[in-house]
């Protein structure tokens, strides 16, 4: 089984499906905006992401207690949650220019909603899947407004629990989701690898029997390449044109050159995962020959016995298997031999 989004299909039998996440890296400029979304179709990106909320959606303006930020390892201490949001936010009236410059570029073009109006705002522009964030997961009515549109939806994991994500994942299928991706994810900004723990990327497809990936904060893009061999048919990264231009999410956003590369780099890994097999593949055939085998490596007269000074294992490998050896010394030839024949058993 497959999802098929617009004209990608994301399944095991088919390369990574690769999201270039803009967030807030286009720094309040629509033109910067259409930029990034040109350079992640330039660098081979299947999809564009942005995210679909309002400060006053997010949260309250309010400058103190449990709505600052005072945590001094985060990437946003000294703000307020009220104006982070207010910073970061796609503004509503950009989303149609945004859409529809990636959609003239081949890109798939969809929306991460905070809310019930930012999902019939996005219905209205025909957002043809949905993303869930992490720190949503939990949000059981938006989950099930999500669902009810009928489109494909992808899930961050995060912080959640097992137990807290077959909630999520029973409400979204009751609500009507068919096609469900859970993608791995850590909530910190950024992540390391050692939080990042990719052999959870299985155990979600066995447990929950749905499509998974990565929603990926990590520096570079060596966790995300990791993850295909261990199953993931979706990646996520921030995306921006330059990490030393700032913003809210510059510092562990990815830029063109690194998303063209993670693009590249991730339908190899795919491509090598193939089938459990052994012995040659049809392309190793012709380099049998240079296997080792038993060879005469000093002239021979008929009737003259083999020993270790005449009869050696060498390259290539059109004599006698090595393993022979044994079973030969000792024997005499019934011909001539000379040096550099390949020995059968039809010369003893």
């Amino acid at each position: 089984m497959s999802i098929p989004i617009l004209s990608k299909r994301i399944g095991p039998d088919h390369p990574p499906f690769i999201i270039a996440e803009m967030s807030g890296n286009h720094n309040q400029s629509l033109e910067r905006a259409l930029q990034i979304v040109e350079a992640a179709a330039k660098a081979g990106a299947h999809a564009l992401k942005i995210q679909t909320y309002t400060a006053e959606t997010m949260t309250l303006d309010i400058k103190e207690g449990e709505f600052f930020i005072g945590d001094p390892n985060s990437l946003w201490q000294g703000a307020s949650l009220y104006s982070l949001y207010q910073e970061a936010y796609t503004p509503w009236e950009w989303h149609k220019a945004i859409f529809e410059r990636g959609q003239e570029l081949g890109l798939i073009v969809f929306s991460t909603p905070f809310d019930a109006t930012a999902v019939d705002f996005l219905e209205e522009l025909n957002a043809p899947c949905y993303k869930i964030a992490s720190f949503e997961n939990t949000d059981l009515p938006l989950i099930r407004r999500v669902a009810a549109t009928g489109k494909p939806v992808i899930i961050s994991t995060g912080m959640a629990s097992i137990a807290e994500l077959d909630e999520t994942v029973t409400a979204a299928r009751e609500a009507g989701c068919k096609e469900l991706v859970l993608l791995k994810c850590t909530s910190t900004y950024p992540s390391t690898p050692e939080n990042t723990h990719l052999l959870t990327i299985p155990h979600l497809r066995q447990l929950f029997g749905c499509e998974v990936g990565l929603s990926d904060h990590t520096m570079g893009i060596g966790v995300a390449i990791a993850s295909v061999a261990l199953g993931a048919s979706v990646i996520e990264k921030h995306f921006t044109l330059a990490r030393a231009d700032g913003g809210v999410d510059s510092v562990f956003s990815i830029e063109p050159a690194e998303l063209k590369q993670l693009v590249e780099e991730t339908e190899r890994a795919w491509a090598a995962l193939g089938q459990i097999h052994y012995g040659p593949t049809s392309a190793e055939k012709a380099s049998m020959q240079y296997r080792r085998s038993l060879y005469i490596v000093k002239d021979l007269a008929e009737g003259e016995s083999l020993s270790l000074e005449n009869v050696r294992a060498i390259r290539p490998g059109l004599g006698l298997s090595p393993k022979y050896l044994e079973q030969v010394l000792g024997r005499r030839v019934n011909q001539a031999l000379k040096r550099g024949t390949a020995l059968s058993w039809s010369h003893l």
